[in-house]
């Protein structure tokens, strides 16, 4: 019965260690070469919604981000939320980022009980050495899209995402 106990409570421990979320950084392991700046960015409406621009990954590494960072910096704060800025050095090399465009809002329950739009892909693109990008986006009910911007140019590199018509997420989505 003891050795039952110690087993399960290890089991139990190590499935709550493993459900920790490590991320890589953008850099890759290794890289000494030169380097541009990636950032993401929002749209805030109230204290408690904002559409957040993002980056999910860079060359299939999934890293940290503006939404994962916002969620994590108001855990326990209800219905007030401070949206986070987070930007991170990419390579200046090509690349495939995936980038994605979310409404969120302060507490879990206030998103089931309203509209939360999303689109997200990848977009190639060769950052250029000292530059900054910014993932921007719009979402609304008839058009969504999520890109990357030169920040000082505003000029899009890579492909736009897009969504023509609706992208709400359904209830189980959310």
């Amino acid at each position: 019965m003891k050795n039952v106990f110690r087993t399960s409570l290890i089991l139990a421990a190590a499935l709550g260690l493993s459900a920790c979320a490590t991320y890589k950084t953008a850099i890759p392991e290794g890289y000494a070469g030169p380097t541009a700046l990636l950032k993401d960015s929002s749209d805030v409406y109230s204290m408690s919604k904002a559409d957040i621009f993002y980056t999910l990954s860079v060359n299939g590494d999934e890293i940290d981000n503006a939404r994962f960072a916002t969620r994590r910096a108001n855990e326990g704060r209800g219905a007030i939320m401070a949206v986070q800025k987070v930007q991170r050095p990419i390579p200046a090399q090509p690349l495939k980022v995936g980038v994605s465009a979310r409404t969120v809002y302060a507490a879990p329950i206030m998103a089931m009980a309203n509209t939360v739009y999303a689109v997200k892909g990848i977009v190639s693109f060769t950052p250029e050495t000292g530059k900054t990008y910014v993932v921007r986006g719009k979402l609304s009910p008839t058009y969504s899209a999520v890109w990357i911007e030169e920040e000082a140019s505003k000029s899009v590199v890579g492909e736009k995402i897009e969504i023509q018509g609706s992208a709400e997420l359904g209830f189980f989505e959310k």
